[in-house]
This record gives structure tokens, C-alpha cells and sequence, in this order.
């Protein structure tokens, strides 16, 4: 056996003994990137009212006005995790997949942001594909607590778990709604004149 096969299989031995030692945590977050490095704006676009900062290493929509804040590049198929905390009586929204014409939760789609915890969830709850597709269970906390969303996008499958419970499920081809929607655009958080906070937002691009 040669050399640099005798250390090719050392190091392939080193990587398999390093992952096994990985976390669960730390297994289940491989391959994702940050969208919002905790410090700026950089790789966001504002989209009406400049309603956006950063406090603290959190992302602030401040309610002003109306809008959107958009991804740098577009995305077709992709994990999304985030955490959101919207106030009293608050209302915003995730766009996935949406253009820069038109109406982003309708070119695209919007997951739902609203303060309405304990409410029986509809097309309009939080954690609903907006207007299209209501949520298994409405899962979201009350306001000013923060909620652990992540949106997947794999072909014309759409999921959405909150909290750590899936609550939507569904085939755009098979939703008269949602078939004709994109299916890639740009990821965007909702100026809907609330105050909103998001953290933790990262991405993993899927085949």
C-alpha cells in the first residue's frame, strides 16, 4: 500500500471519528449558512419604508410604514430556520420563493407572523401558507416570546414546522392556490407596520 493511500484512509478515519463525536445539535445544523450575520444588513435589499436595524445581534422591523427585506440571491429548494418574536398584536410574515413585481406572498408565498396565540388556526394563522393553506395546529407563542420556525422547499412540496411540531404539509401542484405560484425567488421578512424580531436565520440549499 502506498503512502498517500495509508494517509488518505488516516484522515478519512480522523473526519468519521470528529463527526462521531458532533452533538445531535450540531449534526442537524451541517450545511446551513447564515443569511443575517448579526451585525448588518449586508445581503439584504430594503423593499419600501428603511423600517430595518439591528439591535443587539437581533434584526428589527420597527413598523414603519410597509415593505419588505429580500435576499440577496434567489432560492428553489432549501431548509429555512429562523426565530421570530412579534409584539402585542403584531403582524408580519416569512415570503419564500417570491419575485420583485407584484405581490411577494402571492408571486411566492407567505408564511404567516401574527400574534395570535391560542387562536384555532385558518388560511390567516401563524404558520399558514397566507390565504391558502392552514396550519395543522396553531403553534405560535404568545407575543414577545420567540418561536423556532423552519420552511422547507423541495420541488412542489412545501413543509412548515413551528416549535417543533410540523404544522403544514402540501404539493403546490396539487393546491389549485398554489400550483401556479414560483418556484424560486428570493427569501423576505415582511414590514407589515408591526414591530418584529428575527434571529438565527440560516439557510441549507437542497438538489
Amino acid at each position: 500500500m502506498r503512502w498517500w493511500t495509508v494517509f488518505g484512509i488516516i484522515a478519512l478515519s480522523v473526519a468519521l471519528v470528529q463527526f462521531g463525536k458532533m452533538s445531535a445539535a450540531q449534526k442537524a445544523e451541517e450545511g446551513f449558512v447564515p443569511l443575517f450575520n448579526g451585525k448588518d444588513l449586508t445581503g439584504w435589499h430594503v423593499i419600501g419604508t428603511p423600517a430595518w436595524k439591528v439591535e443587539d445581534g437581533v434584526l428589527v422591523c420597527t413598523g414603519e410604514g410597509g415593505g419588505w427585506l429580500r435576499s440577496d440571491k434567489q432560492y428553489e429548494n432549501f431548509v429555512l430556520r429562523l426565530e421570530f418574536r412579534i409584539s402585542k398584536g403584531g403582524n408580519s410574515g416569512i415570503f419564500i420563493r417570491s419575485a420583485l413585481e407584484g405581490n411577494p406572498a402571492f408571486t411566492g408565498m407567505e408564511i404567516q407572523i401574527l400574534d395570535d396565540h391560542g387562536r384555532q388556526p385558518t388560511p390567516h394563522t401563524t404558520g399558514a401558507i397566507y390565504d391558502a393553506v392552514a396550519p395543522k395546529k396553531n403553534m405560535s407563542k404568545p407575543a414577545g416570546e420567540w418561536n423556532f420556525v423552519e420552511i422547507i422547499c423541495s420541488g412542489p412540496w412545501v413543509v412548515v414546522a413551528m416549535n417543533g411540531e410540523e404544522i403544514v404539509r402540501v404539493n403546490m401542484d396539487e393546491h389549485p392556490k398554489l400550483k401556479d405560484r414560483l418556484r424560486k425567488g428570493y427569501i423576505g421578512l415582511q414590514n407589515h407596520g408591526s414591530r418584529v424580531e428575527f434571529r438565527n436565520i440560516r439557510i441549507k440549499e437542497l438538489p
